[in-house]
This record gives C-alpha cells, sequence and structure tokens, in this order.
C-alpha cells in the first residue's frame, strides 16, 4: 500500500528469500569462498555456521548455483530424523529406489552403489544438511560412515553441514572426534557491520525500482544498533519503519522510527549497547588484576596435592580436615569462574581489553574495529583452534560458551605453556588448554598493523621486485632459505598453495588479499604477543 509513496515497485523488504535481493557482503563472500574450497578438496566435510538470521541460506543458495553441472545434490531442511529416515531421505533427494521398510543396510547399500556408479559417470555427490544443529550424534556417525566410500583421490560423498553455532559444540564431543577431524573447511558467519546495513539497504530498496536514499545515517545507525546486524531482523525493522513513515508522510526514515519500529517488532525497546564504554573502563584495565584460579592451575593445587600425599596411617581428622580445604578451594575458584563468566556476555569488553593492549582506546560513537582502524590498526576475524592461536601469537578476542551453551566472550592476554591467561570483562584468570578447548567455539579476532602499499595480489603478471617479496615471505615463514627468483615460477606457485592449504586459504597459487594479510600476520613485528618465545608457523 506504500509502494507508490515510495516510488517502489515491489516490497524491498520481505523476509521471503527471494534471488533478486541477493546481497553478498565481504563476510558472505569469504563464508562461499571456505565453503567452495572445502568442496574443492578431497575431505567429506564442510561447514557453515551462524546465528539465526545472518544468511547461512543466503550462501548455501549461492553455493548451489556454483556447483559444476556433473553434480548432484541432495538438501535436506528437516535434519531431526532417525538413521533409517535420513538415509531413506537421501535416497529421496537423489532418486533412488527403495522397498518398503527397508533396513539400515538395505539403504546403505543402495545409497554406496549410486555413489560408485555416480563417479564411473565422473559426477560428484553434495549433500547439504540445514538446521544441523538438531542432528543427533548417531546420525552424525552414520553419515561419517557413508563418507567411508572413496577412492585414492576424493570422497565420493561430500557434506555441507549448516547450522548454529551449537553445531560447533556439538561437533566437540568425545564421540564425534573422527567426524571433526574430516572437516575440510568451516566459517562462522557474523553479523553485518553498519557499513554493510547501509549497503545492503540501499541495497534492497534499489532492487524495488528506488535509487535515491530513504533512510537518513542515524536511522541507519539505529537499524545496526537494534538489529545486531542480522538481515532478518534489519528486513523486519525496514518494513515496520516505512509503515510509520508512511502513516507520517514523512521522508527520510529517522532514528526514531527505527526506535518505535524495534519495540513493536522485539517487544520491547532493546538495551543500547555502547560498543565504547566510557574511558573509565579503558582506565579501569589497566589496574585489572590477576587471580590463580587453582582448578586451572595444577601447579597451585597445593591443597590437593598435600591431600594426596598424606599417609593411610595418619589420623582420619586430618585427612578429613584436607579434604574440607580442598572442597573449599575448588568451590571458590569455581565460583570466581562463573562470577566472570557471566559477567562476560557483552563482546564490547572484550575489545576494549585487546585495545588496551595495543595502548589504544575506544571512541564513542564507533565500532571497535572503527577506533581500531582510527589508530592505525586493522582487525582480523578467523577461525581457527588452540594451534592457530598460537602460530599466531598475538593477543585475540575469543568467542567462548559455557556450559550451558550460552556465549561468552573473553581475550587472550599470554601463554606460559599449556595455559593462557583469560580476561573476562575485568578479571584475568589462567585456564588451561582443555578447559579452553571445551568452551572455545573456533571463532577469534585480533588486531593488527597492516603494512602500507601492500598490493593487491601477486601472481603470475607480478614485477620482480613484488616476486621476490613472496619467495622470501614464504621462506621466512617456514624457516627456510630463500632462492634468487625473477618470476613467478612453479616452485614458488607450489610453495604458495602449501601455505594457502594449511590455512584454510583457496588454494589458487595467487596470493590474493586473504593470502597477503595471513602472511603478513607472520612477518609484522609490531605489537603485543602471546609469548615471548619464537612464534611457530
Amino acid at each position: 500500500m506504500y509502494k507508490a509513496f515510495f516510488g517502489l515497485n515491489d516490497n524491498p523488504f520481505s523476509i521471503a528469500p527471494n534471488p533478486h535481493y541477493l546481497f553478498l557482503s565481504d563476510r558472505h563472500r569469504e563464508a562461499l569462498a571456505h565453503l567452495t574450497y572445502g568442496l574443492g578438496e578431497t575431505g567429506g566435510f564442510v561447514l557453515l555456521t551462524g546465528e539465526v538470521g545472518t544468511g547461512k541460506t543466503t550462501v548455501s543458495r549461492c553455493l548451489l548455483k556454483q556447483l559444476p553441472d556433473n553434480t548432484d545434490t541432495a538438501f535436506i531442511l528437516n535434519p531431526s530424523l532417525t538413521e533409517s529416515e535420513l538415509l531413506a531421505t537421501l535416497c529421496d533427494e537423489l532418486g533412488i529406489v527403495y522397498g518398503e521398510e527397508p533396513s539400515l543396510k538395505q539403504l546403505t547399500d543402495l545409497i554406496s552403489k549410486f555413489l560408485l556408479e555416480n563417479h564411473s559417470k565422473d559426477r560428484n555427490t553434495v549433500l547439504i544438511i540445514d538446521e544441523a544443529q538438531h542432528l543427533r550424534a548417531e546420525v552424525l556417525e552414520q553419515l561419517r560412515l557413508l563418507t567411508n566410500l572413496e577412492t585414492d583421490t576424493k570422497k565420493l560423498l561430500q557434506v555441507i553441514l549448516i547450522g548454529q553455532p551449537e553445531l560447533q559444540q556439538l561437533l566437540k564431543r568425545q564421540e564425534l572426534r573422527q567426524l571433526a577431524q574430516r572437516i575440510t573447511a568451516r566459517y562462522h558467519l557474523l553479523p553485518l557491520t553498519i557499513e554493510e546495513v547501509a549497503l545492503y539497504v540501499q541495497h534492497r530498496l534499489q532492487v524495488a525500482g528506488r535509487h535515491e536514499p530513504l533512510f537518513h545515517k542515524s536511522a541507519i545507525k539505529a537499524l545496526h544498533k537494534y538489529s545486531g546486524g542480522i538481515p532478518r531482523l534489519i528486513n523486519l525493522l525496514c518494513e515496520r519503519a516505512l509503515m510509520a513513515s508512511y502513516a507520517q508522510s514523512k521522508v527520510p526514515i529517522d532514528n526514531k522510527m527505527v526506535r518505535l519500529a524495534s519495540a513493536e517488532v522485539l517487544g520491547e525497546e532493546p538495551k543500547q549497547h555502547n560498543v565504547l564504554k566510557p574511558v573509565a573502563i579503558a582506565a579501569s584495565l589497566a589496574v585489572t588484576f590477576g587471580v590463580a584460579l587453582y582448578l586451572f592451575m595444577p601447579q597451585n593445587n597445593q591443597a590437593m596435592n598435600t591431600a594426596k600425599t598424606v599417609s593411610k596411617t595418619e589420623p582420619a581428622a586430618q585427612v578429613n580436615a584436607l579434604a574440607k580445604v580442598e572442597s573449599q578451594t575448588l568451590s571458590s575458584s569455581q565460583r570466581v569462574l562463573n562470577n566472570a563468566i557471566s559477567q562476560s556476555r557483552d563482546i564490547d569488553s572484550a575489545y576494549a581489553s585487546i585495545l588496551g593492549l595495543w595502548g589504544k582506546v575506544p571512541y564513542i560513537g564507533l565500532s571497535a574495529c572503527q577506533s581500531a582502524q582510527q589508530q592505525g590498526l586493522d582487525c582480523f576475524q578467523q577461525q581457527g583452534n588452540w594451534h592457530s592461536l598460537v602460530r599466531l601469537n598475538y593477543p585475540a578476542v575469543v568467542y567462548l560458551a559455557d556450559d550451558n551453551q550460552q556465549a561468552f566472550y573473553g581475550t587472550l592476554i599470554s601463554r606460559q605453556g599449556e595455559q593462557v591467561l583469560l580476561q573476562l570483562n575485568e578479571q584475568q584468570l589462567w585456564v588451561s588448554r582443555d578447559w579452553f578447548n571445551r568452551h572455545f567455539t573456533g571463532t577469534f579476532e585480533i588486531l593488527w598493523q597492516a603494512p602500507r602499499n601492500q598490493p593487491k595480489e601477486i601472481g603470475q603478471s607480478a614485477n620482480q621486485a613484488q616476486v621476490q617479496w613472496l619467495e622470501n615471505s614464504l621462506a621466512r615463514v617456514t624457516d627456510s632459505a630463500p632462492r634468487l627468483v625473477d618470476h613467478f615460477d612453479t616452485e614458488l606457485e607450489q610453495k604458495l598453495k602449501a601455505f594457502q592449504r594449511q590455512h584454510g586459504l583457496i588454494a589458487d597459487g595467487i596470493a590474493g588479499s586473504q593470502t597477503l594479510i595471513q602472511l603478513n600476520l607472520y612477518l609484522s613485528e609490531a605489537g603485543p604477543r602471546l609469548g615471548q618465545s619464537k612464534r611457530l608457523y
């Protein structure tokens, strides 16, 4: 009803997945590149996670369009199935005929036969499972067994798992460790930045026929704040804001209209999250204190060690007293930890902390990364594990999950052997590698000082100086002797591809922006480090 008023020929903010409104942010493109890379490898599983409404389905639809013509695809949208039901659904998707009430073995044999025939016809088979966080552990194990069918060079079935962050935790379970080891590429999709929100809104308006700006800058900021950068929520808020603007016959749409739309859509006006806490927080970070966590610091568990060395001949009263001390110590340590976790639900504190490590401060009115950029630093988000963090050796904002799978955030300050100093809000705690691995979701972000005047890519057409720099850099990273080169030869290309594969990048033999960032992260000498020892490459 408001289309004519705004000069629109369609509803630009429908939440229906209309391909005409496809918008790929830099992060969506990066996610797509990771998935494409994973399918190009020989492994069986590729993982894409993200919060509800961040655009995982959008990425998967783009991936489907990019698959070669010789690919047969099965898409499962409702994974709340038993092993037999899942295999039967897979047969239905692939057009495999089976009899009444088939056994698990019969379904498996039929699928295996289909995969072998497809391979003989030079056809690929891909299974995509959406909402994969609902998969049962035994169903995931059945999928792993299906991917055991392979040739000397590739798996005959490749599986893409798409789900919410809980899927990462599910795959950390002990009984699924074999499956987790077969994931060749993984990516966690984050919400849109404020700049991307502006581009997203304008893109959808232009597709719907309006090329003049309709949302004031203050409205874009409000959209980012209330939606959290989630595209689905942005659509809902924009739809309500358009209605309000139409009712008042007022353009452009301002932040007040978005705030009212938020109250209607979300039920209540959300809390205003100030990404940049007052300068007092930055000051308080300078006086944060360390707390030795007896629960996670074995060398400090004096009460526990003493209790273990008590002789059986010693009086029972002494043993009981030591046991009581141990119990009180553990209980106190756990309370300290639980309290620190409960105060670390806001990622802004973690960003303020990492800025402080670089001697920088947050700026009011800017995001954490914008504050860093204003002070000569860049943000870099990556998926990885303990080894990734140790290898990079930078302090990092880490995305964590508690025992109830609720998100919390911390900053890795330092590392000593198998322990790391973790800052949770204003509390610093030493935790063990085991504890960290159990709570780490795989997503982390670091600050670094990017080199200036860096070329956008170095490939076959690069000049001699750029090619020599790439040769020297790869040699330094691998701790080997550099060669004297005058052109981009085959040996350099193979070195580059090996580096790209090691870091989950597309192994195309071209040093593009992501590859150059990864290289320069290792080469940079600026800023704080987790440990004083030489970084492992």
